[in-house]
């Protein structure tokens, strides 16, 4: 039967409509957890996302002497640098670290004191995401001269700090409004090293380990890890027979976890190499396994400076300065922490001293201290290598970025 020509099109768009809600009912679980999965993506892509620079401020570059703490929005597809504020009032805030929940941020005054100050100064900032600006909150001794590092444990409730030029480190906690409290540990590195750079201790960075429950010391003057355990009841830290020594001459500076094995990777400044170690989570003991250089086969005088591990665990960076200013890329053995060598990038500038990686693994930023630029890399997963994006940001004698 032909139905008359005045109830044809009413029916088809009747039908269209009832074929549409059948496709819509479908559609399961999974594909509305991809859609909305991917719609997450595209939305944290568009996201901007902020971090800090830390300068010394009382030496000369070429963008001329910096002003102090930098506050840098970056574009999450491009890794493209803007300057949001700056805050001024602190001598070479050389090291930053951010609370974790985001509303402040600690940064070391790395100088050497006078009659009234003992030692460097550790300072307290309240930052508003809103103005993108940091408030001072209150400064208080380092304890021991040029400051060099500063973390906070993960309940945000002490700061740490490690005193390159006293040889020692300091605890601190942190008071309700974000401001930091009279140290509750000071304690002295003792002994030396066989090279002219390593006639004292050096203490060169302190870090949680990944429980929470230890502190890790650096200290490239006595060629040693010293392990301190975090008495939280007390706000202390208590001294442990678990040290690591390295090879003597090494220069222990900086060391690195890895985000999911119980692997740590500490660099060595002054032999340029990169030590692998299984970490014991019950007593915090490392056990070095593996090490290799972060150097061209042949070449010497690495003066190695940071070390870090991609969010995905898949790979590590370790830089050079000297005469090479190169990122030294490795891929991580999954099931052993073994390291492999990838290659040697250019840092596009001089004296690499610091770097980050973004939170998502897409983009490695390295601050060059002595050209006053941050170069932008883009990191591909694939691989590990590095390219360079051309996105260049003109800083004065950057040493320190971290991301909020």
């Amino acid at each position: 039967m032909t139905l008359p020509t005045a109830l044809q099109a009413p029916l088809l768009f009747l039908g269209c409509i009832l074929l549409l809600s059948a496709c819509q009912q479908s559609s399961g679980p999974k594909d509305q957890a991809e859609t909305q999965a991917s719609s997450s993506a595209e939305q944290q892509e568009a996201n901007p996302l902020l971090l800090f620079v830390g300068t010394y401020t009382e030496q000369e570059s070429p963008e001329g002497k910096s002003e102090g703490i930098y506050v840098y929005e970056m574009n999450p597809s491009t890794g493209e640098l803007t300057l949001q504020s700056t805050a001024s009032g602190i001598k070479n805030p050389s090291f930053l670290a951010v609370h974790p929940n985001g509303q402040y941020l600690y940064a070391v005054s790395e100088i050497a004191g006078n009659d009234t100050i003992e030692g460097g100064l550790v300072y307290a900032y309240r930052f508003d995401p809103a103005t993108r600006q940091l408030q001072q909150i209150n400064a208080v001794s380092s304890h021991g001269s040029a400051p060099c590092y500063i973390s906070i444990d993960a309940t945000g409730r002490f700061v740490a700090i490690a005193n390159y030029g006293g040889g020692n480190v300091a605890l601190y906690p942190i008071g309700e409004d974000g401001a930091l409290q009279a140290a509750s540990s000071v304690i002295q590195h003792e002994g030396k090293g066989p090279t002219q750079r390593q006639e004292h201790p050096h203490a060169h960075m302190i870090i949680p380990g990944p429980q929470n429950n230890y502190f890790y010391a650096v200290d490239l003057g006595i060629d040693q890890v010293l392990l301190y355990a975090l008495d939280a009841n007390s706000g202390t830290l208590r001294q442990t027979n678990n040290n690591t020594k390295v090879t003597p001459g090494a220069g222990p500076r900086h060391l690195t976890f890895h985000p999911d094995q119980d692997w740590a990777y500490l660099v060595n400044e002054l032999n340029g190499t990169v030590i692998a170690c299984r970490r014991d989570a019950a007593s915090g003991a490392l056990t070095p396994f593996q090490t290799i250089s972060t150097l061209p086969e042949g070449s010497q005088d690495g003066a190695c400076a940071d070390i870090h591990v991609t969010p995905s665990g898949q790979y590590l960076y370790a830089t050079n300065r000297g005469a090479h200013n190169s990122i030294a890329m490795y891929s991580i053995d999954q099931t052993s922490g073994e390291l492999k060598l990838i290659g040697h990038q250019s840092t596009q500038g001089e004296t690499p001293r610091n770097f980050a990686i973004d939170p998502s693994g897409k983009f490695l930023l390295v601050a060059n201290q002595n050209t006053g630029n941050i170069v932008t890399f883009s990191l591909d997963s694939a691989s590990g290598k590095l390219t360079d994006t051309g996105i260049e940001t003109k800083v004065p004698k950057p040493v320190c970025i971290q991301f909020l």
